[in-house]
């Protein structure tokens, strides 16, 4: 526990990256703690920034970490099921935090070390530290961004096209991030539908032939699709391949 409060600095550096328009910027946030010979923020006005900071955590947590991805397959493998609100949002949300910080936890640290211990020792600039504190993200953004996402938004954004991907400003990569996991959710979503929509095709026609009209197929089918579920052990495959296709 005192390690995650420790890399909590580095955790929120994304945060300013998305928010800051250049390292210069957040090199101002934090001159007063690289002691680099800037004007010192005073402790209100640095208060201030650390709570606005805060209030982005959140948004930071679900759209650049893996947790967009595992609550888009989580609910689309409810929907798939017909258990309506079982497990509840708190259920699966609780569920796609903890894999998502299981997943983040190698990254967060090494933004820490690389980022933030510098920048204690005095042995980086601010503006040094961000750089090197944000590029473990980017190389983890990286591995998940489509080219094709990354190329329209640098036509939105009328940015020149970088010489290598480490050269991506996180304006561009972040957004570009968020369109490839919510395809990729998509994806495995209509996937985990397939097996679950045989089975209701399979019921309905069943009731449909022996006249039983008045009776829903969903309330027939729902026990089969649990069973099925259950027998194949459903969410230990489903939360190991998630987790496979993100280490």
């Amino acid at each position: 526990m005192r390690r995650l409060l420790r890399s909590l600095p580095a955790v929120l550096l994304p945060v300013a990256a998305a928010a800051a328009p250049s390292p210069d910027l957040a090199a101002g946030w934090l001159g007063a703690a690289a002691g680099s010979g800037r004007a010192a923020l005073g402790v209100p006005i640095q208060i201030i920034i650390l709570l606005t900071l805060l209030t982005l955590l959140p948004a930071m947590v679900m759209c650049v970490t893996p947790f967009l991805r595992i609550t888009v397959v989580l609910h689309f493998l409810r929907q798939a099921l017909g258990t309506q609100s079982t497990p509840s949002n708190q259920v699966l949300l609780g569920l796609a935090l903890f894999l998502t910080i299981a997943i983040m936890q190698p990254v967060a640290m090494e933004m820490y070390q690389k980022g933030w211990v510098p920048l204690e020792r005095n042995e980086l600039s601010a503006g040094q530290a961000f750089e090197a504190g944000t590029l473990p993200l980017r190389q983890f953004l990286i591995r998940f961004t489509r080219e094709k996402d990354v190329k329209l938004f640098l036509e939105i954004s009328h940015a020149p096209a970088p010489r290598t991907p480490a050269d991506l400003d996180l304006k561009v990569l972040i957004p570009a991030y968020i369109l490839s996991e919510l395809k990729a959710g998509f994806q495995i979503g209509a996937v985990l539908f397939l097996p679950f929509l045989v089975i209701d095709l399979v019921v309905a026609s069943v009731t449909l032939s022996i006249g039983m009209i008045q009776l829903p197929p969903v309330m027939i089918s729902a026990p089969f699709k649990i069973l099925l579920f259950v027998l194949v052990d459903g969410w230990n495959l489903v939360v190991g391949s998630l987790m496979k296709s993100l280490v």
